[in-house]
């Protein structure tokens, strides 16, 4: 078993209730050390269809997980005697959508998905189910045209990085209330 398998239960448990869930665990070396990648995200419900915008973390959320998975570490005998130094962090927009839950929390967000078959599509993730997506994807001919996709027929996804969201009904143009 390796490091990060064993110290992945303990971190989980660690976050539980803190409104952070454990995403992935890395431990790689890097010369006398060690690197504990650790990345949290929002938890999400896997029941139903997701088609509300989950919020990202925020910098304090991400820094109260650190300290957490920080104290989990030090007070347990999981990392052993040699020195690691930790790297928590949410998970980035190059990081591939590879899990419903990973869908799940990005919806309202423009993906680029990758079928098995056929060309790639981009568009608004509308709902996120689970076991398929739909996503509104705008034509050539600004014709918009809602599209059902199995997650099961994926090879890949991705969110597209958008310098400029469009606004959520119910906000202004800053996405604050108004």
């Amino acid at each position: 078993m390796s490091t990060a398998d064993r110290i992945a239960p303990l971190l989980a448990t660690a976050l539980e209730g803190s409104g952070v869930a454990l995403e992935d665990v890395s431990v790689t070396p890097a010369g006398r050390r060690r690197v504990v990648r650790v990345v949290v995200d929002r938890p999400v419900v896997d029941a139903g269809d997701a088609t509300e915008p989950v919020e990202p973390l925020s910098l304090d959320e991400v820094a109260d997980a650190t300290r957490v998975v920080d104290a989990a570490l030090e007070g347990s005998d999981a990392m052993g005697e040699q020195p690691y130094t930790l790297e928590v962090s949410s998970p980035g927009v190059g990081r591939p959508l590879t899990a419903p839950r990973h869908f799940r929390r990005n919806v309202g967000r423009l993906l680029e998905l990758h079928p098995q078959d056929g060309e790639p599509v981009t568009g608004r993730l509308l709902r996120a189910g689970t076991e398929d997506l739909t996503v509104e994807v705008t034509g050539s001919t600004g014709v918009r045209r809602r599209l059902d996709l199995a997650y099961a027929a994926l090879a890949r996804a991705e969110v597209q990085v958008e310098f400029s969201r469009p606004a959520r009904a119910g906000t202004d143009d800053t996405g604050q209330g108004g």
